[in-house]
C-alpha cells in the first residue's frame, strides 16, 4: 500500500458511500458565532447558536458542512470541528475541515480540503490515513485532470463559477470548467463552487454539474434550513 492509494476500512467506505449521494456542501467561517470579551482578545465561541446553524443546514439537506476561517485560535476551530463531527453523525452527514490536517486528525473529521498550493495528496495520507476523504480546489482543467486520475484524491472542486467575496481577487472561471469536469464521464464526484445560489444553480446544473458548494446562499440566509432545502430540491437525487 502506498500513501496515496486508498486502502480504507468499514469507515472509510461508509464515508465514501456517504460521498457518492452528496450534492450539496456548505462552507461556514465562524465568525458570527465568536464573541470578544471587554477584558481581554479570547474568543468565546458560541456554541448552541453553531450547533443550531449545523443542525439546521443538515436538516434542510446538505450533506457535507466545511468550517473555514483562518482568522479563529487554533482552540476555537477544535472546538468547532468537533461540534460539527458530533452533529453531522447525529444527522449522517459528513464533517469537514480545511487546510489543517492536524487539526482534521485531532477531530475525526470525516472530510479533509485542500487547496492548490497545500499539502499534496501523500503528505495528506500520511497524516490522516486512509479512511479520511480527500478534496482538492481545482481553478484549471490540466488540475482537473490531475485531481481527477489521482487516486488518493476523493473528489474536487471546480471554480469559482463567479467571483465571490469569500475569494477575493480571485477571477472567475465560469461554466466551462464544471462543463469540461462533467465532460470526463469519470465516476469520481466534483462539486462547483464560487458564488452559486438558488438564483444562479439551474445554470451550474445545465453546465453538468449534479453538486454544488455554496457558502452565503445558506450561512447568510435567514432561514438557514429553507435556504439549503430550496438549494437541494434543485439538485439531482
Amino acid at each position: 500500500m502506498t500513501a496515496s492509494t486508498p486502502e480504507p476500512t468499514h469507515l472509510g467506505q461508509l464515508r465514501r458511500e456517504r460521498l457518492l449521494s452528496a450534492r450539496l456542501y456548505v462552507c461556514t467561517d465562524l465568525q458570527r458565532f465568536i464573541a470578544y470579551p471587554e477584558a481581554g482578545p479570547v474568543e468565546e465561541l458560541g456554541f448552541e447558536a453553531l450547533r443550531s446553524f449545523y443542525a439546521d443546514a443538515f436538516a434542510g439537506g446538505t450533506d457535507i458542512i466545511q468550517v473555514r476561517d483562518k482568522k479563529v485560535s487554533v482552540q476555537t476551530e477544535i472546538a468547532a470541528l468537533t461540534l460539527l463531527k458530533e452533529v453531522a453523525d447525529e444527522y449522517g452527514g459528513l464533517s469537514a475541515a480545511n487546510d489543517r490536517a492536524d487539526l482534521a486528525a485531532i477531530t475525526g473529521v470525516d472530510v479533509f480540503h485542500v487547496g492548490q498550493e497545500d499539502l499534496s495528496t501523500e503528505q495528506a495520507r500520511a497524516i490522516l490515513g486512509d479512511d479520511v476523504i480527500i478534496g482538492r480546489s481545482c481553478r484549471t482543467f490540466e488540475q482537473v485532470r490531475e485531481a481527477d486520475s489521482d487516486i488518493g484524491i476523493d473528489y474536487y472542486s471546480t471554480g469559482p463559477v463567479w467571483e465571490t467575496p469569500t475569494k477575493p481577487g480571485r477571477a472567475a472561471v465560469g461554466l466551462s470548467l464544471p462543463a469540461q469536469a462533467a465532460a470526463l464521464e469519470t465516476p469520481k464526484p466534483f462539486f462547483a463552487i464560487g458564488g452559486i445560489d438558488a438564483a444562479n444553480i439551474d445554470e451550474v446544473t445545465a453546465a453538468g454539474a449534479d453538486r454544488v458548494v455554496v457558502v452565503r446562499a445558506v450561512t447568510e440566509a435567514d432561514d438557514t434550513t429553507a435556504a439549503a432545502h430550496a438549494l437541494r430540491e434543485k439538485l439531482p437525487a
